[in-house]
């Protein structure tokens, strides 16, 4: 609103008079950062954070956002690991008409001979020395969709390989609120399992392959979660190691059906 003089405004007593309506607030606007961790199809929230809001995400009345953590993913602008994990939750999120967030982790945790790829804190040293910090990006990034988009109504938290490890202390430890959780090829009870039964015990997806050299963990996970009374769906597919559609497939049928026989959260 500009305040104008008016045509009469002879000495300093003159009065003031606003011109026309009010001016109209802009409307919010996602981001659209430039950043090589986001390939096409993505949009960059902010450098290290990429998302995707897929038409309709909300046709179907429930406002969903799922929150994907990657497998390693060496430093680099393009690699099969990144391209591979990008393609795969994009196509799934499309089906299930979900918002997505894709942040990556940090460098320098990464396994032997991937050290300094974008990796999860997944030891108990790492996990205390980076977890809060990539806790807080994440509800960061979360409240800068809802700015624009308006509230979730649903919130997941998914990961693959390194990002399923991470997420399943999460989980236990209650450290973020979701709705539901799905690891990925990837993922075992892990140092904090013991605090798995003071968490809010929410639906439970664990995929693996049946060519998974890591699918020990995975399968343990699940063992674990139904003997420690978590909803929990297990799910073994032919292939090997690494994201997959099918997973994030069954992982929604999962959570939606758990959402219609419990009320949801």
């Amino acid at each position: 609103m500009t305040p104008v003089p008016s045509s009469d405004a002879g000495g300093a007593g003159g009065s003031l008079e606003v011109s026309g309506e009010a001016d109209a607030s802009p409307e919010p606007s996602l981001p659209d950062v430039t950043t090589d961790w986001c390939l096409d199809g993505w949009r960059g929230l902010d450098e290290g954070t990429c998302y995707l809001v897929p038409d309709g995400w909300d046709r179907n009345g429930t406002r969903r956002l799922l929150v994907y953590l990657s497998g390693i993913v060496p430093p680099v602008a393009k690699s099969p690991q990144k391209e591979n994990v990008q393609r795969v939750v994009a196509a799934a999120a499309k089906r299930a008409g979900t918002v997505v967030l894709l942040p990556r982790g940090r460098r320098g945790i990464g396994p032997t001979g991937a050290k300094d790829w974008w990796a999860w804190p997944t030891s108990a040293v790492d996990y205390e020395a980076h977890a809060p910090a990539l806790v807080a990006s994440f509800r960061s990034s979360r409240a800068k969709l809802e700015a624009v988009l308006g509230r979730f109504d649903r919130v997941y938290l998914a990961g693959s390989s390194s990002g399923a490890y991470f997420l399943t202390t999460l989980a236990f430890t209650g450290t973020v609120e979701m709705d539901g959780y799905a690891a990925l090829s990837g993922g075992a009870p892990g140092h904090r399992a013991s605090r798995a039964n003071a968490a809010e015990r929410r639906p439970f997806y664990v995929g693996y392959a049946s060519g998974d050299t890591t699918k020990g963990g995975p399968k343990a996970l699940g063992v674990f979660l139904a003997s420690a009374g978590w909803p929990v769906r297990v799910a073994e597919h032919p292939g090997g190691h690494g994201s997959r559609e099918v997973y994030l497939d069954e992982a929604f049928a999962f959570w939606d059906a758990f959402g219609r026989d419990a009320g949801g959260r």
